[in-house]
């Protein structure tokens, strides 16, 4: 594999939206700092009442305070720039800041659908084994899980930049995407590209579909398990501790498949649409997850509401 010429390319420029017209910069750069002052304000709660809230320190809300982190932080690498780049006509970035970014990118993706295929464990175990499942979803075990979804999450994006990082990138400097993703990257370099575009694709397809199979797998016992409830309301019940979760996964993962799915057969998007399309299914999960928390839920719903209400009559809380 040829190394690197530095006399090639010694940063990139993003330039986010290619058909944007310059008098939209302002606007777009206003609405992306929004979506990142609503998520950080709404997983800053999240975490605050997790944190004071003993009723919330169960196995599905430490999955789901992993979730709000990797979520802040998955945001955190990637808004800056982009606001940055529409804000104020800054979007050079290091070579090796692009590198950096690409790889929490991938990393933060991939943690978060193995932490979605955990909280759906979590979930079958506690529906379809009610009476074993504080044995069987322990706090050793589930802190296996956790660290798994880590650990195991810097596998695929370590071989993305290994293979991409020495790569020579001399056919210009301009990635047409809102972050650094491998794929913009990859289409820079001098070399042949399909030789690392298709074991990419393979990664991404192992990490969506390894965790979508359990997600799959999990909520079809549930589905089985839920019908042999005999009291409508039992069942009613049941389902609905399952929708937040459901919400957050369908969110994550149906655009995701969509997009690999029309880059399979050949459908034709034009590149600002495709690059829509890569923003919500990224930007708008880590925005809306809190409200689905807080309003789906019954426990955290109940913890906020006693929390606003404490704080309203003066009583210091917990």
């Amino acid at each position: 594999m040829p190394a690197r010429n530095v006399s090639y390319v010694k940063d990139f420029f993003i330039v986010g939206f290619p058909g944007l017209q310059p008098h939209y910069y302002g606007l777009v750069s206003a609405v992306l700092f929004f979506v990142y002052v609503c998520t950080i304000v709404g997983n800053a709660v999240f975490f605050a009442l997790f944190v004071t809230s003993k009723s919330l320190q169960k196995p599905v809300y430490y999955c789901i305070i992993n979730l709000v982190v990797c979520d802040v932080l998955f945001s955190t690498t990637t808004l800056p720039k982009i606001i940055s780049r529409y804000w104020f006509q800054d979007g050079t970035i290091s070579f090796l800041g692009c590198f950096l970014q690409m790889f929490f990118v991938h990393y933060f993706g991939s943690v978060t659908a193995r932490l979605l295929a955990v909280m759906a464990i979590d979930r079958y175990a506690a529906i379809c084994f009610p009476l074993r499942y504080h044995s069987i979803m322990t706090n050793r075990n589930l802190l296996i899980l956790i660290l798994g979804s880590w650990i195991l999450g810097l596998v695929g994006p370590l071989m993305l930049i290994i293979r991409a990082y020495p790569l020579p990138y001399c056919a210009g400097n301009i990635i047409v995407h809102c972050y650094c993703d491998h794929i913009a990257i990859i289409t820079l370099a001098c070399a042949d590209r399909e030789e690392y575009l298709y074991p990419a694709f393979i990664i991404a397809m192992v990490v969506l579909l390894g965790s979508l199979i359990i997600i799959v797998f999990s909520y079809c016992a549930i589905i089985v398990a839920v019908l042999r409830i005999s009291s409508t309301q039992g069942r009613l019940k049941t389902f609905s501790t399952c929708s937040p979760q459901l919400i957050i996964i369908a969110l994550f993962f149906l655009p995701r498949c969509f997009n690999y799915l029309s880059s399979i057969i050949n459908i034709k998007f034009s590149t600002d649409l495709r690059l829509v399309i890569i923003m919500i299914y990224s930007l708008l999960p880590p925005m809306i997850n809190p409200l689905i928390y807080c309003l789906r839920t019954d426990d955290v719903k109940k913890v906020l509401i006693r929390h606003v209400q404490r704080k309203q009559i003066g009583v210091p809380l917990e």
